[in-house]
């Protein structure tokens, strides 16, 4: 059996650069989980009693003032196998859409000190279990090269989650590291998936030159809008939180831009890549100007819908944004005009304008290095 050693030089380091990256970044990185309140996974065993706010109802919605007490069996730690008698409660948040707990449904208690209480439905099991019918699909379907995606984006997640992340809380150069998690993740993908040849190399080239493009036109942007970081809840709560070193919260908008891009951008260098070189392999002595041209004529091809789908992509995620702004706002301009609105419409042109700069710089560089002779 012939071993590639390419292959494997580049997974062993690509993995000893995560590994390193995390021991390095995670030393400083600061927590501030409440640790007062114990929390465990249990089984519900049986219902108690339900305490009605309203019993007159006979279609009853739970609502504010409503309790089900119950009673559930702890299913790992140091209270494994424990039962613990504990409480639902319902408030006007959850009126009308929240569930109410039945038996056998797996859940996390909380301890607050006067009593458990229902936290939350555990809802990683059946993900897990989405997710491993994803990979055994991705395998069956993709072979080694399913393997080799499975696996790159196994690194990925790994760059952003355990090196990205800590060493934002860690008080890093925000700025620098969002970069070097692009580097990394394209330069990884890339030469996983498909290999060291040519056709990676110059989706390599044209992938970093549009996520400088569209990094640039995030710092240009950031001072031309005058934004301060503050765009919804969540960076609101990480501007209050005591860190040593203040997370910068503009940076952490152009990070979420170039990071959110890469992926697109990525996927229209290598189609590019990946198209020319079959042209090339099928066309008899073709010349430099057909090769680009038609480079160019496949990314006028992309463009429309994968512009659609980072723009669309987006404008998912914020729905929810976008519809409570609107009920407050009765000017399109002025809800247009909004912080956090101009940032995700920031995020959809910059990611675009990525994606538009690879075209050309991926099928230029395709045609210099797949025309070149050996």
């Amino acid at each position: 059996m012939k071993i590639n050693l390419p292959y494997l030089f580049t997974v062993v380091i690509s993995v000893l650069l995560v590994f390193i990256g995390h021991k390095i970044v995670s030393k400083d990185a600061q927590s501030f989980q409440d640790t007062s309140q114990e929390t465990v996974y249990a089984t519900v065993q049986n219902i108690i009693e339900k305490i009605a706010h309203d019993e007159g109802s006979e279609h009853h919605v739970p609502m504010q003032g409503d309790r089900i007490i119950f009673e559930a069996q702890v299913s790992s730690g140091a209270r494994k196998g424990e039962i613990i008698r504990a409480t639902q409660s319902f408030s006007n948040l959850s009126q009308g859409r929240a569930s109410e707990i039945k038996e056998g449904d797996y859940i996390l208690l909380i301890n607050s000190g006067i009593g458990w209480y229902f936290h939350s439905f555990v809802r990683t099991n059946k993900l897990f279990g989405l997710g491993i019918i994803f990979i055994i699909c991705v395998l069956v379907f993709g072979r080694k090269k399913g393997f080799n995606t499975i696996l790159s984006l196994g690194l990925t997640c790994a760059a952003v989650f355990a090196v990205f992340i800590p060493s934002v809380l860690s008080g890093k150069n925000i700025y620098l590291m969002a970069i070097l998690t692009c580097i990394y993740t394209s330069f990884m993908t890339l030469l996983i998936v498909v290999g060291f040849n040519k056709k990676s190399l110059a989706a390599v080239i044209g992938c970093m030159g549009g996520i400088l493009v569209t990094g640039l036109i995030t710092l240009i942007m950031d001072n031309l809008l005058y934004l301060s970081g503050i765009v919804d809840e969540h960076s609101r709560f990480l501007a209050n939180i005591p860190f040593n070193t203040p997370i910068n919260l503009r940076a952490l908008i152009f990070a979420g831009i170039i990071i959110g891009a890469m992926g697109a951008i990525m996927d229209v260098a290598m189609s590019i890549s990946s198209s020319l070189w079959e042209i090339k392999e099928k066309a008899n002595h073709i010349k430099f100007d057909t090769l680009f041209r038609s480079g160019l004529n496949i990314g006028r091809d992309i463009l429309g819908s994968m512009a659609n789908t980072l723009i669309l992509a987006y404008i998912g995620t914020s729905l929810s944004l976008v519809l409570l702004l609107s009920v407050y706002t009765d000017s399109v301009y002025n809800l247009l005009n909004m912080e956090m609105i101009a940032v995700e419409i920031l995020q959809a042109l910059a990611g675009s304008f990525g994606i538009l700069s690879a075209m050309p710089l991926t099928a230029f560089f395709c045609s210099v290095l797949y025309l070149k002779k050996e």
